[in-house]
C-alpha cells in the first residue's frame, strides 16, 4: 500500500430514508496519522457518513475502501474485525462491571486447556494484565484497581478507560463521537491528551465534534459537513473558527478545493 493512499475512503455515497436523503452523494477520505475532525450543523449527515464507513448503516449507493480495497460492511462487528474501533458518546461501557471486564467486552480470553475449551472459564488475570498494560501506556493507571467497577470511576476516566479499550485493539483507525462532550474542563484537557498520545502511536482518529476550540486544537484536517455531503475541507492552520461555522452555516463561500 502506497502511503499516498488513504486508510479510509468514501466514494459517492448515499443514503437515503424513504423520503429523506441523510447522505446525497458524498466523498470522505482519512490519511494515513492524521487526525481528521468532521462537523457540521445538526441534521447536516456527519454522523451518518461516518456510521456508514463503520458499518452501522449501509449505503445505497456508492464506495468505501479501506486501504485503496473495496469492503461491503453489514455491521460494527464486522468493521470491528479489520481493526476499526468506535468510542460512542454514550461509552458503550457496562457500569456494573470491572476495567477489566469492559476492555475485553465481547472478545474475552478463555483459559488454555479444557477449562476453557469446554467450561468457558475466563482467563481473568491475562486480561487484567493486558487492561492495566494498556492503561499505563496510556498514562491513565489514576483509578485504585483494574477490578473496580466503572460506575466507581469519574466522567474523564470512564472516558479514558473507553479511548484506551479502542486504542488497544484498534489496527486501522479509531473513530471518536463527541469524545468531550459531557465532561468539565480538566477532563476534557485529559481526553484531548488521550487523542493526541493515540496518533503519537500511528492510528488514525476520526473525531466527530461540535467544539470548535477543540477541533482547532488537535486537527490535521478539518471535514465540514452541509446538507448531506462533503462542502470543503480545510486546512486549520489556514482558517479561523469563525471562517468554519461561516462555510458550516452557508454565510460564506467554501475554499476552492485542491489536493491537500
Amino acid at each position: 500500500m502506497s502511503d499516498q493512499t488513504p486508510i479510509v475512503q468514501g466514494r459517492n455515497i448515499v443514503k437515503r430514508y424513504g423520503h429523506v436523503t441523510a447522505i446525497d452523494h458524498s466523498d470522505f477520505e482519512l490519511r494515513q496519522g492524521e487526525i481528521l475532525a468532521v462537523i457540521g450543523d445538526n441534521g447536516a449527515g456527519k454522523s451518518s457518513i461516518v456510521k456508514a464507513i463503520c458499518g452501522a448503516v449501509t449505503p445505497d449507493e456508492g464506495e468505501i475502501l479501506i486501504e485503496g480495497k473495496p469492503v461491503h460492511f453489514t455491521s460494527p462487528i464486522e468493521a470491528r474485525e479489520m481493526g476499526i474501533e468506535i468510542v460512542y458518546q454514550t461509552l458503550a461501557l457496562s457500569p456494573a462491571l470491572s476495567i477489566a471486564d469492559n476492555m475485553f467486552m465481547g472478545r474475552e480470553i478463555r483459559k488454555e486447556g479444557w477449562m476453557g475449551k469446554w467450561f468457558h472459564m475466563l482467563d481473568k488475570k491475562k486480561m487484567e494484565d493486558f487492561a492495566r498494560d494498556k492503561l499505563t501506556e496510556l498514562g491513565l493507571m489514576t483509578v485504585q484497581s483494574i477490578s473496580q467497577p466503572v460506575e466507581t470511576l469519574s466522567g474523564g476516566q470512564r472516558q479514558g478507560v473507553a479511548v484506551a479499550r479502542a486504542a488497544a485493539f484498534a489496527t486501522k483507525f479509531i473513530i471518536m463521537d463527541e469524545p468531550t462532550a459531557a465532561l468539565g474542563v480538566k477532563e476534557s484537557r485529559r481526553v484531548l491528551e488521550l487523542i493526541q498520545d493515540v496518533k503519537a502511536r500511528g492510528i488514525p482518529i476520526i473525531l466527530i465534534s461540535h467544539n470548535m476550540p477543540h477541533v482547532f486544537e488537535v486537527a490535521d484536517r478539518i471535514h465540514i459537513h452541509r446538507l448531506g455531503k462533503r462542502l470543503c475541507t480545510i486546512d486549520p492552520k489556514d482558517y479561523t473558527m469563525s471562517d468554519a461555522v461561516a462555510f458550516m452555516t452557508g454565510a460564506k463561500e467554501p475554499p476552492e478545493q485542491q489536493a491537500m
